[in-house]
């Protein structure tokens, strides 16, 4: 075990990619051990990538991006650009508002960040807002695509923990959604405090003339989520089954509604899907030799017996774990994290009598805000680099937003019918 530790944290310090970090330290265990052979960590990689539950991950990052060509997302940021018209730091406002229609859509929060710092980034410059400010609240608040469906994060979690899909897709409506008001409420306030767009004499309101419209053009992307849900609901397809039916929708609306998805965008659409795809299920495939040495090693047992030590509270043993999962965050990639902790922390919440999809919300929301945290946050880079803004200004200038998440955080691990009580409606307890 020694070895494998030692391993994954040199690598992981030299920068080298994180899929290389868990495969080469998975294979050193091996070396190890002379029960364990190389063809079983060679076997181990290869049927990590035979699951056929995974398919849904690529099949979701395929819609993503075909509605991203096709004019779905124009269309939200009109409808958000809308409902945000009157308020203080409007434009700001518009990114809070965007990640919660785009949540439906994309599924990823380094996308969906990067998306919205390109689009609003330039326009926010112009009119004040400073660079930290700007990377900040694009960045962190595209962390409500974490728990709208459908979230990359919830499928992986459920797949490898054979949790309900569609349960978690229905639990994760109400925290995104109290994320948005926390968020826009965070948002109001910083703006006021730094005199950013201020809105004009009287407010710029809407008639309902104009949200009738604006919802006409957008109604196609709102209804996915919803029809996500209703279909695994009723039985009309399977989770995995899903993202294919993701992919027919996006490239029908796309040709025949909005009538903006050609081949050229088609092509590009495809090109960018395989590079995330790519880099995703390598880093999959090579986490089963690392999983395999977790589990040969009996580190969740130790793990469970430590943590079960300092105290048996349902809630503060979550609390223990989300601090868990915030600090390897910040290092770890969010995948990585869902593939080799998910079966470490889910038989502890089991048998600390915690519903499985109110801690996997929890997790998804957690291990999510690693990619928008110093030192290695993909996120946080991405939209700094998109508009060359300095790490230290980033930095502090999302502490208010963090606080924000923090606090929503607490209110759902105290509170769990906010999380429990849509799923349990729609498919029973």
């Amino acid at each position: 075990m020694s070895l494998l530790l030692i391993c994954f944290v040199i690598f992981l310090v030299i920068g080298m990619p994180i899929a290389f970090v868990i495969g080469i330290a998975g294979f050193a265990y091996f070396f190890t051990v002379p029960y364990l052979t190389y063809e079983t960590a060679t076997q181990m990689i290869v049927s990590q990538s035979q699951s056929f539950a995974f398919l849904a991950v690529p099949f979701f990052i395929f819609a993503g991006n075909l509605m991203n060509v096709s004019g779905i997302t124009n269309r939200l940021l009109g409808l958000a650009r809308l409902l945000t018209r009157g308020m203080y730091g409007g434009t700001a406002q518009i990114s809070v508002v965007m990640s919660t229609l785009m949540g439906g859509v994309s599924g990823s929060a380094t996308a969906d960040a990067a998306m919205e710092t390109r689009i609003l980034g330039p326009e926010m410059m112009r009119i004040g807002y400073k660079k930290g400010y700007i990377c900040a609240v694009n960045c962190i608040t595209a962390l409500i695509t974490a728990t709208i469906p459908p979230s990359l994060g919830l499928i992986i979690f459920g797949f490898v923990g054979e949790v309900s899909i569609g349960r978690l897709f229905a639990a994760g409506l109400i925290p995104g959604v109290l994320m948005m008001a926390f968020l826009m409420t965070t948002t109001s306030i910083t703006s006021r405090y730094h005199r950013y767009d201020p809105p004009a004499a009287g407010g710029l309101k809407f008639s309902i003339k104009e949200l009738i419209e604006n919802l006409k053009e957008s109604v196609w992307a709102l209804l996915f989520p919803v029809i996500l849900i209703v279909g695994i609901r009723f039985g009309i397809f399977t989770p995995s089954e899903s993202g294919a039916f993701a992919v027919i929708y996006a490239i029908l609306i796309g040709r025949f509604v909005y009538k903006e998805l050609n081949w050229q965008n088609f092509k590009e659409a495809l090109i960018t899907t395989l590079k995330d795809n790519g880099a995703i299920m390598l880093i999959i495939a090579m986490s089963g030799p690392f999983s395999y040495a977790l589990t040969w090693v009996k580190l969740p047992v130790i793990l469970s017996s430590m943590i079960f030590g300092i105290t048996e509270n349902p809630q503060t043993l979550v609390l223990i774990m989300l601090g868990f999962l915030f600090i390897t965050g910040m290092f770890v990639d969010s995948n990585v994290n869902f593939l080799l902790l998910t079966p470490i922390f889910l038989p502890m919440v089991k048998d600390a009598g915690i519903d499985p999809v109110h801690f996997g919300v929890l997790m998804a929301t957690v291990v999510t805000l690693g990619v928008m945290t110093p030192p290695i946050g993909s996120a946080l880079y991405t939209v700094c680099g998109i508009i060359k803004c300095p790490v230290e200004d980033y930095t502090k200038a999302s502490l208010p937003f963090l606080g924000a998440v923090l606090l929503e955080l607490a209110i759902l691990v105290f509170l769990p019918d906010l999380v429990l009580w849509l799923p349990n409606m729609i498919f029973g307890t």
